[in-house]
């Protein structure tokens, strides 16, 4: 684990995400309506990905259809049956799956949010900063298995994009000055 989280966030085992990929609509009714995302405003596959502590994917899904929730695809994958018990999972403020970590005896770490109207307080502010910064190198990481442009081939060809990935660059690498 790179220091900077070691220090951050300790506890933190994984980020997961989802990787959507906008598809052409499909000329049969039934598959348009299956794969047409009300988040995206078009038709999208996308897959769950999921990115160790120290920046290698770990886990890509089988594509899912674009209406499919965050939630529904996570429970289903059965990732979250790897989690060990005090372990913390990261994710964007769209996971809506706190009672499904929580039942591992986990814990999930999210920005916070809040209406228009309403206020952060300052713990908040310095907690969804804390996150945002951690969050960055999954962004990252996805970023460069999009780069690979490749949304109109199957999962299996994308699952193999992201595992080649993972001999790259280190996306985090400890800095001289956190030795």
């Amino acid at each position: 684990m790179p220091n900077f989280l070691r220090d951050r966030n300790p506890s933190t085992r994984v980020f997961i995400a989802f990787i959507d990929f906008l598809i052409e609509k499909g000329l049969i009714i039934l598959n348009q309506s299956l794969t047409y995302s009300s988040y995206k405003h078009h038709n999208a596959l996308k897959c769950l990905v999921v990115i160790t502590s120290s920046g290698v994917i770990s886990f890509v899904s089988e594509g899912w259809d674009g209406r499919v929730s965050d939630r529904e695809s996570t429970s289903e994958c059965d990732i979250l049956d790897l989690l060990e018990q005090s372990d913390s999972v990261m994710a964007d403020k769209g996971f809506t799956i706190s009672d499904l970590v929580a039942k591992r005896q986990c814990a999930l770490n999210i920005p916070s949010f809040r209406g228009i109207k309403d206020k952060f307080s300052t713990a908040e502010v310095f907690q969804t900063q804390e996150i945002v910064q951690l969050r960055i190198h999954v962004e990252r990481s996805i970023e460069r298995d999009k780069n690979f442009h490749i949304p109109e081939l199957s999962t299996k060809i994308f699952q193999t994009c992201c595992w080649l990935t993972n001999l790259d660059v280190l996306l985090v690498q400890n800095d001289i000055n956190d030795l």
